[in-house]
């Protein structure tokens, strides 16, 4: 089922030069991911980019289920945490995401909880993973692209949330670093690129309440050839900021010592192109099945300014169920 991202890079320049649909994934070590051509037509690799889709419309009515999950003790994450601030005050990174990787036991199957999910993006890969993402990686059209880093959560049940979000010193400077971050990537790519919205708060519905996220709007202009180049223009932009951080490739080496594991899919992107036009998203809020057992992986931004405590309770926050 999987191929390697050199060959989703030519089916990509193929594809985009005869304008024909196909859906990608790719994992966050960039070293494997799946191409379906036309995946409208058919029904293993279950996807909703933003409304296109392959499945039926959400139920409206959810049914009862179990999702408990067991997240590992704030001492455990405070271990990792110390290595990102180690390195943060060498100078090695500036931003870095770290993520956590949390056993749940739930009686709904991955299928089931594609299902139900609310969200812009959905995917489900049979006995792998699922995930309901509520962030854009790019989206291609009229020959522009357009980029929506998110960053920045807060519970939406506090007093005056909106307002705590974004006068947050901590998440203001980590989401100017990750917006500077993705012009750069942008501009890899393309010419006149600008930010249109900075900062513009979304609401998410979970089964623990609803949460407050941050994004921003950057657009650029394409060459006009770029359709002959989709593949190799859009893997110039990987992995995406957001669930990076800055400078990249230092920030890249800090995370694998940091984590201690690879992510797999887990941050990676998916995404959908219709023949004219392209959307994707970065695969965040998301389940994994591994040897018969369910794991949410979750994480949040830390700089210099980050409180141990305060990133271990976002990362257990973003564990949820969007219905």
């Amino acid at each position: 089922m999987f191929i390697s991202c050199r060959q989703i890079t030519v089916r990509m320049n193929e594809a985009g030069k005869s304008k024909t649909p196909f859906l990608f994934v790719v994992n966050f070590e960039m070293s494997e991911g799946l191409f379906i051509e036309n995946p409208l037509q058919q029904d293993r690799v279950l996807f909703d980019i933003n409304g296109v889709t392959n499945a039926g419309q959400v139920p409206g009515v959810t049914m009862e289920y179990v999702f408990e999950p067991y997240p590992e003790s704030v001492e455990t994450y405070k271990k990792r945490f110390v290595c990102a601030m180690d390195a943060l005050r060498r100078g090695e990174t500036s931003l870095l995401n770290l993520t956590i990787k949390t056993p749940i036991k739930t009686s709904l199957s991955l299928h089931e909880i594609f299902t139900y999910s609310q969200a812009k993006y959905r995917l489900c890969v049979p006995e792998k993973f699922v995930c309901f993402s509520p962030e854009r990686f790019v989206a291609i059209r009229n020959g522009k692209i357009f980029s929506h880093p998110m960053k920045g959560t807060m519970d939406a049940g506090i007093p005056n949330a909106a307002e705590k979000l974004l006068n947050d010193h901590k998440e203001t400077a980590e989401h100017q670093t990750v917006t500077k971050l993705a012009c750069k990537d942008l501009e890899r790519v393309a010419s006149s690129v600008k930010v249109n919205r900075f900062r513009y708060i979304d609401q998410l519905k979970t089964n623990k309440g609803c949460i407050l996220q941050t994004s921003s709007e950057i657009e650029g202009t394409l060459p006009s050839d770029y359709m002959q180049h989709l593949g190799t223009l859009f893997f110039k932009l990987l992995p995406a900021a957001s669930i990076t951080g800055t400078p990249r490739e230092a920030t890249l080496r800090v995370i694998r010592a940091c984590e201690q594991q690879p992510r797999g899919f887990y941050s990676g992107v998916a995404g959908y192109f219709d023949g004219k036009n392209l959307d994707s998203s970065v695969l965040i809020r998301f389940i994994e099945k591994e040897n018969g057992k369910m794991y949410f992986r979750s994480g949040g931004g830390i700089t210099i300014d980050s409180r141990c405590e305060s990133e271990y309770r976002e990362a257990i926050q973003k564990v949820y169920l969007p219905f």
